[in-house]
């Protein structure tokens, strides 16, 4: 069997096991989508959204509900089986730290990727912006990918000490502002024609691609510590 084969048979083995836990307690997307709607309805009140604003304004609250259910979830999800000593066995077995990774990381994709899909139209409605989907979707996968990169290798570091609630976002807020703001501004660009604008997918892409081979290589080293 070829190495390649191998790794991703582990990768496919740790998702499976990922989803189905999930699909049993049902706890980490539940409380990402109500974290998520919750958000977006805070801040639909919390403005004044005139027709002049509202461009301004949407995209933003948008992310910031993602972000914050995110973290939520990727917070979670390690740190559980911290708790239940499941992440401690899996360590034991001859796996391959990068396919332990690329696999919570496909995880949280997912987890966040459903929260993300309800919170769309919820978003469309209340903000009362057209929903462009084909546009939309890319900004969505870049940002999303970007932010669960570094949510997975520091949420394996913070699961390891008593105040992961706290360390966590201190230590991921600073990297994802990049990606944070390119989304904002991508997102922000479909609903008000940019002008002389950057080109923010191409930051976004490139931001994803190092980061990604960043924590791939240095996962190994913060899950063992």
């Amino acid at each position: 069997m070829s190495i390649a084969r191998t790794f991703f048979r582990q990768v496919g083995a740790i998702l499976e096991k990922d989803i189905r836990c999930e699909l049993r307690s049902k706890q980490t997307w539940i409380s990402m989508g109500l974290f998520a709607l919750l958000v977006l309805v805070i801040f639909n009140f919390a403005f004044d959204l005139r027709v002049d604003n509202k461009a301004a304004v949407a995209p933003g609250a948008l992310w910031v509900a993602f972000i914050f259910a995110s973290l939520l979830g990727l917070g979670r999800t390690i740190a559980a089986e911290r708790e239940h000593g499941s992440m401690d066995r899996l360590l034991l077995c001859p796996v391959d730290r990068k396919a332990i990774y690329l696999a919570k990381l496909l995880g949280n994709l997912l987890f966040i990727g459903v929260v993300e899909i309800i919170a769309l139209p919820v978003f469309a409605a209340l903000f009362n912006v057209p929903l462009v989907v084909g546009s939309l979707i890319p900004i969505v996968l870049l940002g999303t990918l970007g932010i669960a990169t570094i949510g997975t290798l520091f949420s394996a570091m913070a699961a390891a000490t008593q105040a992961r609630e706290l360390l966590l976002p201190l230590l991921v807020f600073p990297l994802i502002v990049p990606i944070v703001i390119a989304a904002v501004r991508a997102t922000g660009s479909l609903l008000l024609p940019p002008v002389n604008e950057p080109p923010w997918i191409g930051l976004m892409i490139a931001f994803d691609v190092i980061f990604l081979s960043v924590s791939t290589l240095l996962f190994q080293y913060v899950i063992e510590e």
